[in-house]
């Protein structure tokens, strides 16, 4: 996903002079060819992340188009006041790029995992928060994103990530895409966790079952459009990412139903507890904590169907 990243906001900056990236003392060799071919528009502010916000913000305020990029938890808690208030009250098109989002950074320990931020950005006004489900969708998104009025957060995965689509899907900021159709269960997912999403459903089709997917990679502002096609289609829809089950695209979706409640639908959220892991481990094994794994989540959505009508 990072090198996806890379490569588009390297191509888009070539095209576009107002185009200016700031890490935080991160990403030095990923962005060698930026630097190459955008000289003078990249700026290492070091670890001083929440100057690299207000720097960002004046540059927008100025007429550039900032884009700020580093590990997920330190562009965003350390950051919260400088988002809220240098970006967002000033209403400035300033595009947060966090990598490594959710548990990709496990065995860091809480320090590196972001689980909650999502939550807690999508309070703030005017901006928007996506997360891509694979390199296609970073590429998109982080077009969209630069071309986009508001503010934007990206959460992005570390490396590796298995690709979803075969190419590059049609993209908008708030529009799901339909990855796969079925009738019994609706998986709504986003991120890293959209290749597991899809393994979980090819179990529950050697179940006899017909699972439908949609990558749901922008939580805020929430593609209401798509959720009112697919709750009174499916008995069950469950959202599933790496990231905390209060706040995110799980608590998105549930405040939504509350105020559009489907009396035939059941919703069920698969994320993260609402506490730290204290354990160390890579990735996997963080997911097999939480129970994000594609077993788990066939198991438990067999079961929740038994008990629904």
């Amino acid at each position: 996903m990072r090198n996806a990243f890379a490569r588009e906001i390297t191509r888009l900056a070539k095209g576009d002079e107002r185009i200016v990236l700031l890490a935080a003392d991160i990403g030095n060799k990923l962005f060698d060819d930026f630097k190459l071919k955008c000289p003078g528009r990249f700026f290492n502010c070091g670890v001083a992340e929440a100057n690299m916000i207000g720097m960002a913000a004046g540059m927008a305020l100025s007429g550039l188009r900032p884009v700020c990029y580093t590990i997920a938890p330190f562009i965003t808690y350390r950051c919260l006041e400088q988002i809220r208030v240098d970006v967002c009250y000033h209403h400035v098109p300033v595009v947060l790029v966090g990598t490594g989002s959710g548990l990709a950074y496990a065995s860091l320990g809480a320090t590196h995992h972001s689980c909650e931020e999502m939550g807690m950005l999508r309070l703030l006004p005017h901006l928007a928060v996506v997360a891509p489900g694979d390199s296609f969708e970073v590429t998109a998104a982080t077009r969209a994103a630069v071309g986009h009025a508001d503010p934007v957060y990206i959460r992005i995965g570390k490396k590796d990530e298995p690709v979803v689509h075969a190419s590059e899907p049609p993209f908008a900021i708030g529009k799901a895409i339909r990855v796969r159709g079925g009738r019994d269960v609706c998986f709504l997912s986003n991120g890293a966790m959209l290749p597991v999403v899809i393994a979980a459903a090819d179990l529950l089709v050697k179940e006899g079952l017909s699972p439908e997917i949609h990558s749901f990679h922008t939580v805020k502002p929430l593609d209401e459009t798509t959720l009112h096609d697919l709750f009174p289609r499916h008995r069950i829809v469950a959202t599933v990412e790496e990231h905390g089950i209060a706040g995110g695209l799980g608590g998105s979706v549930a405040e939504w139903l509350a105020d559009h409640p489907f009396p035939n639908a059941a919703l069920l959220r698969f994320g993260t507890s609402g506490d730290f892991w204290h354990e160390t481990g890579e990735q996997e094994h963080a997911r097999e904590h939480f129970g994000l794994t594609a077993p788990a989540i066939a198991a438990r959505v067999k079961s929740a169907l038994a008990s629904v009508p």
